[in-house]
């Protein structure tokens, strides 16, 4: 690829638009959004979601604008609509495109009810959903600590491409990497997609914690409770906790739990303000990815990991506990090894 390639992205949300602008810092880019009206705001007045558009993007709701005119291109819309997304651009994509997706979620194809049982071939992460789906053979994600907000403002942060190909982690990196914008590879991408769900569940569990007024002891003991859960949870099902360890895991779990940016703690810290889950959804625009994320891990059960925090997330939204008695079950409960995920 050369330096004047374009590069595409996927959906014009607040984090694909700040990932569009970090990516036209070093190429021109072409920003996919379904609507048109989106669209001409984005490429008459370059603002969108309260952020400046670099004069680099130019904005298309034509998915052949950007399959012709771009090999790599990162997709960027929610988990619920990736399917839906994939369909639309599959005619276009062919072996030759790279996807670096940069959306936190799992897929499944069945019904989330109280009684499914699932195993690990049920789900699917962003980036076996794009292999399932389309032509395309090079994957990639991009993952970490990265609030849309904080980037929007220019802010240092950092992010890992993770592929099985070094060559899309080297093609990622050169495309997104800055002063400002520092960027890691790894080729542990199903643990690094795995980190980056799981850890939306524990940011409930952190709004809550801050709901309900407790300090930053209990914060920083659920937060490592919470990352032991997550590797556990990932060792149940074959997976290496390598990717935990790193700035996608540990990394991303410290912002997700600290900020009140964050949909998911924002969903723990209303719930305890008493609001329900329809109302919260209401009020910040859709469910948090860690309310699905609880579901999938209850029906993962024949797995037989514990995870307590998300059980008790888990009765607390969906089977009325009352979260007080919750969070004292948990921040009373004993655990005999400190570092039990590595033995």
């Amino acid at each position: 690829m050369t330096k004047k390639t374009k590069i595409g992205v996927i959906g014009a949300g607040s984090f694909g638009t700040a990932v569009a602008n970090l990516l036209a810092e070093n190429n021109d880019v072409i920003l996919y959004a379904r609507n048109i009206d989106v669209v001409n705001q984005i490429n008459n007045s370059k603002e969108h979601k309260g952020q400046k558009i670099d004069s680099r993007i130019v904005a298309t709701n034509n998915p052949e604008d950007i399959t012709t005119h771009c090999q790599l291109v990162f997709p960027i819309v929610p988990s619920n609509s990736f399917k839906q997304m994939l369909q639309e651009f599959k005619p276009y994509l062919t072996p030759q495109h790279i996807l670096i997706h940069g959306t936190k979620g799992l897929h499944i194809e069945k019904e989330l009810t109280n009684d499914l049982e699932l195993t690990k071939e049920d789900i699917y992460t962003m980036s076996a959903l794009i292999l399932k789906e389309t032509a395309v053979v090079r994957v990639g994600c991009l993952a970490g600590p990265n609030l849309a907000t904080e980037i929007a403002q220019k802010q240092v942060a950092a992010a890992v491409v993770a592929s099985r190909y070094d060559e899309v982690i080297e093609l990622g990196k050169k495309a997104i990497s800055s002063s400002r914008f520092m960027v890691y590879g790894s080729n542990e991408i199903v643990g690094i997609e795995l980190a980056g769900v799981l850890k939306n569940y524990i940011a409930i569990a952190a709004g809550m914690t801050t709901g309900l007024g407790y300090g930053d002891n209990a914060k920083a003991l659920l937060v490592t409770r919470g990352m032991s859960e997550m590797i556990n949870i990932a060792k149940a099902m074959g997976y290496s906790p390598k990717a935990f360890l790193g700035i996608a895991g540990i990394g991303d779990l410290i912002a997700t739990c600290n900020s009140k940016l964050s949909r998911n703690f924002r969903v723990g810290y209303f719930l305890t303000q008493n609001k329900n889950i329809e109302q919260i959804k209401a009020e910040i625009g859709e469910v948090a990815e860690g309310v699905k994320t609880l579901q999938l891990i209850k029906a993962m059960s024949k797995y037989g990991f514990k995870a307590p925090i998300a059980s008790v997330l888990y009765k607390i939204i969906f089977e009325g506990m009352e979260i007080q008695r919750g969070l004292e079950f948990l921040m009373t409960r004993n655990v005999d090894a400190d570092v039990d995920f590595l033995s």
